[in-house]
């Protein structure tokens, strides 16, 4: 078994003459990771696989990492498999690179589980030495800016420090230059000079304003403070002449667009950067913590980057000089962080580390894929450079050089030879504090290598270890960290751990998360220009309603601590509306409430109509005891809120309106408080009587001509009567007639004058059915022409109520615009909103204590 001597195991000694492996390990001495180490190699070098190397060993021999990692390789270094289980390595395959192969899953895994089964076994890594490694350290893997893995409150950095003031200013004033170089630089202001630039010295002087008495800043108190600082001088000048008011506010704003920004909100939450607790678990164990920010932008990696070292710095300041190895800080590609050209936040504490840290026992390992983009000042304060297979000549040029100069080296040529004959995973050594430079193979590396990791992947990579945000509750005292293990250590030295621990490793307690509350505002209310006017509007809602209004329930718990008023533009007119011809007289109303007004002198007043009521009821000044908000820079500008007043009056001249109905052809008109049911009974009923004259017009001919058929037919009826009541009668007289000539036939008289009587009353007979018939056929006459007569008036009614019918449905809308001397504006200005502050679980709510009833 090979014996370490407490040194890190990287490789095996490689033969450039034979162009093999020795058998001779390559011991590293961690002490001289104090002088700190450059790696460099180009992609395939093997660079990450010696960089992860060299943190396992680190973390064997106790010693905790702060690791950043811009790219997301070594959040491999969370995939420990010590039983080498095709199942373990199954779900971190690439399934389209397998696929693409014409492999399946389960076949991929049992030859990546075999290769690394070989490769160990190659190393002599054993199994009881890879469960070491995965119980010698807590892993987890940070997510600044996001919640995928465990997030990160940048916020901790503005707090004031635990460290006192006096005694440690040169410290905390160095931790203030790089935090405010952090903060411009997310803003855009880059390569800024601390000792030239107006706004890096105005946010310097604030903090430590703040520091020096103890009190924590937040970007809300930082944004008001920039604006209105708690100090009238800066230097030898009055403050308005070093930093004028109205260039203040642009600053003001700048700021304010980071902390109004929606992505903002997840870097208040999370771990605070206590680099105590990041090193140290409770238990004593060494922390390895991960800093993933392959998911931030550049300027958002620069101003994490820039805080974390500079908490780091801070930290190591206040520890009592060593000359081992107390905590490494690797970084896994520096290009940009440490450039030979420009000055970004980062470069300043990077230099400044490199320079003081090894007096503390901080090591920085530092790996880049190209030295040119390196800063020679940095290069130079390096002890140990590992040096892969490089990209371009001009590359090995470089690093020749700044090995010349590091170490007054002149075996240029022989390094140069060595330089450009390396292959994969053969690297050479140049390290100050040996006799000369070395050439090496590096190891198999223990953890699973599979390459970068999605942030998706993240939640995963801390469950595996048992890391995830959910058990990051409990805050983490850090333990006095066990003793560093004997100069005799060797790798039998680590002894497995009984069966129970090795199946179930213990999960670790991350550090306990910071869930920032809202800093709620300030006691000190920003001016407004004396020429605009100001409202508080009133608290109409109880704490109940306010709940209820913003659709959560409220919590028993819920305790209210305070009233925030938010500052909005309010603005309120009067519209009249008046027109005789369509009997229009109205008012309406017409308001905005804008919660933060863009700097223009216009607006979208569309979007931002209140129509909830209760601005009249308006106070004059604010409950006591409260707190403001930041004013938004447009409401400090008098000239832009009188641009706005024009604005807002003119939006309500161009889309206020009523509308109006009329009936022309009725003459019947209606205004906006004639609803359109009550207009149409209006023309229902003007047509209704019109409708009616016509008919009566237009159907009094037809009338008389039916009155006097109806006359006629009446005296034919009559007639009728008449005639049938003679021919009855007549009938009779005939038939007595013709009884008296039976009779007297049969009795045998025989007289001339009896037959012509007979006949006489015959005639008379036959007349009286004449006169009958025609009296019927006169009425059947009259019938028809009186059926004629009122269908033809039927037809005249239907016309007319037809056409009266159309005209009560002719009935059109007008549009009527005020007069702009008609338009009274009653409110404009600012309006300071009324919030609950409400404590809840220990987390601090917002609730508006405003609104419509």
């Amino acid at each position: 078994m090979l014996d370490t001597k407490g040194n890190f195991f990287l490789g095996r000694i490689f033969d450039v003459a034979k162009g093999k492996l020795a058998d001779q390990p390559l011991l590293y001495d961690p002490a001289d990771l104090t002088t700190h180490a450059l790696v460099t190699g180009m992609t395939g070098s093997g660079k990450t696989g010696l960089c992860a190397g060299m943190l396992e060993e680190a973390a064997l021999q106790n010693i905790p990492a702060i690791i950043i990692d811009p790219k997301g390789d070594l959040t491999n270094l969370l995939l420990h498999f010590p039983d080498l289980l095709p199942q373990d390595f199954q779900p971190w395959l690439d399934a389209d690179v397998v696929r693409r192969e014409g492999k399946t899953l389960e076949d991929a895994a049992k030859e990546t589980a075999d290769m690394w089964k070989k490769g160990l076994a190659d190393w002599g890594i054993d199994r009881e030495r890879m469960i070491a490694l995965k119980n010698a350290a807590e892993f987890a893997v940070y997510t600044p800016g996001s919640d995928a893995g465990i997030p990160v409150s940048v916020l901790s950095s503005l707090a004031a420090p635990t460290i006192p003031w006096e005694g440690n200013r040169e410290i905390l004033r160095e931790r203030i230059s790089s935090t405010v170089t952090a903060i411009l630089g997310l803003v855009g202001m880059d390569n800024i000079d601390p000792l030239r630039s107006r706004e890096h010295i105005l946010l310097s002087n604030i903090f430590e304003n703040a520091w020096s008495q103890s009190k924590d800043l937040d970007l809300t108190e930082l944004i008001l403070q920039a604006q209105n600082p708690p100090f009238d001088k800066l230097g030898a000048f009055p403050l308005d002449s070093f930093f004028p008011a109205k260039e203040r506010m642009d600053l003001a704003i700048m700021l304010n667009n980071i902390l109004a920004s929606p992505g903002f909100e997840v870097w208040r939450e999370g771990q605070d950067l206590d680099i105590k607790s990041l090193l140290w678990a409770e238990d004593g164990r060494p922390r390895h913590n991960i800093f993933y920010i392959a998911h931030l932008s550049d300027s958002e990696r620069m101003f994490f980057v820039t805080l974390l070292l500079s908490a780091v710095e801070t930290w190591m300041r206040t520890q009592a000089g060593s000359t081992t190895l107390r905590a490494l800080v690797y970084m896994d590609e520096i290009f940009g962080y440490l450039p030979p050209l420009g000055n970004p936040p980062s470069k300043t504490i990077f230099l400044r580390m490199l320079k003081q840290a090894r007096a503390f026992g901080v090591g920085m390992l530092l790996a880049t894929q190209n030295p040119v983009d390196v800063d020679y000042k940095g290069m130079s304060n390096t002890g140990t450079w590992v040096i892969g297979k490089l990209q371009t000549d001009q590359d090995k040029q470089r690093l020749l050089d700044g090995l010349e100069s590091a170490s007054g080296a002149s075996n240029r040529g022989t390094l140069d030879k060595l330089i450009s004959g390396l292959g994969k995973r053969v690297f050479v050594m140049h390290n100050v504090h040996e006799k000369a430079p070395v050439v090496f193979q590096t190891r198999w590396a223990m953890n699973y290598l599979a390459g970068p990791m999605t942030r998706a992947q993240i939640p995963l990579l801390n469950q595996l270890v048992g890391a995830d945000a959910s058990v990051a509750r409990k805050a983490a005292t850090p333990a006095t960290p066990h003793p560093a293990p004997q100069a005799s250590a060797s790798l039998a030295d680590f002894q497995p751990v009984p069966a129970a621990a090795a199946s179930a490793p213990a999960r670790p307690s991350a550090p306990s998360p910071r869930t920032a509350t809202p800093s709620g505002g300030s006691l000190t209310r920003p001016s407004v220009p004396s020429a605009v006017a100001e409202y508080f509007l009133p608290m109409n809602y109880g704490l109940t309603e306010a709940f209820r209004a913003a659709n959560k329930t409220m919590a028993q718990d819920a305790k209210q601590t305070g009233i925030l008023y938010k500052p909005a533009l309010i603005a309120s007119a009067q519209v009249r509306f008046f027109d005789r011809k369509y009997g229009v007289d109205a008012q309406i109303q017409r308001a905005a409430l804008v919660p933060n007004p863009e700097r223009r002198g216009s607006m979208r007043w569309d979007d931002f109509v209140y129509s909830g009521g209760n601005l009249d009821r308006a106070e004059s000044s604010p409950a006591p005891g409260a707190r403001f908000d930041l004013l938004a820079a447009t409401l400090t500008d008098a000239k832009l809120v009188a641009a706005l007043h024009k604005d807002f009056v003119d939006w309500v001249y161009r889309s206020s309106s009523v509308k109006a109905r009329a009936n022309d052809a009725l003459k019947v008109y209606g205004g906006p408080d004639v609803s359109a049911a009550e207009f149409m009974k209006a023309c229902s009923d003007a047509a209704g009587e019109a409708r009616d004259a016509e008919i009566k017009k237009l159907a009094a001919k037809v009338d008389r001509q039916i009155a006097t058929l109806e006359d006629k037919l009446t005296r034919e009826e009559r007639e009728l009567r008449s005639d049938e009541s003679e021919l009855s009668q007549r009938k009779m007289e005939e038939m007595g007639t013709h009884a008296e000539n039976v009779f007297s036939f049969l009795g045998g008289s025989r007289s001339s004058r009896r037959v012509s009587t007979s006949l006489t009353k015959r005639r008379m007979t036959e007349q009286a059915k004449d006169d009958v018939e025609e009296s019927l056929d006169a009425i059947a006459q009259f019938k028809k022409q009186l059926i004629d007569l009122q269908a033809e008036r039927a037809r005249v009614e239907q016309d007319v109520n037809s056409r009266w019918g159309n005209v009560v449905n002719q009935i059109r809308e007008i549009t009527l615009n005020p007069k702009k001397t008609d338009i009274y504006v009653n409110l404009f200005g600012v309006a300071w909103t009324p919030h609950y502050m409400v404590e809840v679980g220990g987390a601090t709510l917002e609730l508006p204590a405003f609104g419509p009833e």
